[in-house]
């Protein structure tokens, strides 16, 4: 690798873990928490990746082992860099919280029952609560395509909400069932391309049907 080539991708590697480390260290509460910055960031500004595909990531980061957020930002980093991509934006993500993890260890007891730290806590709670709304609202908007995702997606809050079934079931549920619907239209489509084949040849050789 020449020294040119080797300058433009350690720049790339740090533009990643700058941006990974940006997102990590201005968003609180993580997980969904984290789609409007990385929306903005990955999407909107850098135009990394399209919105659909964030959704993407975070439906497969939700269904696999570990944290959503880490998992998207390694999925984003591997299709800008392959794997070293994904580890650089892996450690960026999850710097700074372990930094600010850290020293709040150390200093949490002695200023959590300070009133000022409890009404800044209340007054993040609220924006987090505030940007989940928005996140939600986005989510139903790209995903929420014809009247059976959204009996899907208010069968699946009934279940959570009310009868306290848990998530993962959901998640598995659904897994399954978008497996299989994919695989009838796959099959669908297959065999409409094959009639339609079948449709232009014997137009284009009608003594064959003779």
């Amino acid at each position: 690798m020449s020294f040119c080539k080797k300058d433009g991708f350690l720049r790339i590697l740090l533009r990643i873990y700058l941006v990974f480390a940006k997102i990590g260290a201005f968003t609180f509460g993580g997980g969904l928490a984290m789609m409007p910055i990385m929306q903005r960031e990955l999407v909107e500004k850098r135009k990394w990746i399209t919105l659909d595909e964030l959704i993407d990531y975070y439906a497969i980061g939700q269904s696999t082992p570990g944290i959503v957020a880490v998992n998207v930002s390694t999925f984003v980093g591997y299709k800008r860099l392959g794997v070293i991509g994904g580890i650089i934006g892996t450690l960026g993500v999850v710097t700074p919280s372990l930094i600010i993890i850290m020293l709040l260890a150390t200093l949490i007891s002695s200023i959590n029952d300070f009133p000022l730290v409890q009404k800044a806590l209340r007054g993040i709670n609220v924006a987090v609560a505030a940007m989940l709304v928005s996140v939600v609202v986005k989510f139903a908007k790209k995903t929420i395509k014809n009247i059976w995702n959204a009996l899907f997606m208010l069968l699946a809050f009934v279940l959570i909400y009310f009868f306290k079934v848990q998530s993962v079931w959901i998640i598995l549920i659904c897994l399954l069932v978008g497996c299989i619907l994919a695989i009838f239209r796959k099959n669908k489509k297959i065999s409409a391309g094959n009639k339609n084949c079948g449709s232009q040849t014997a137009a284009t050789y009608p003594e064959n049907q003779q």
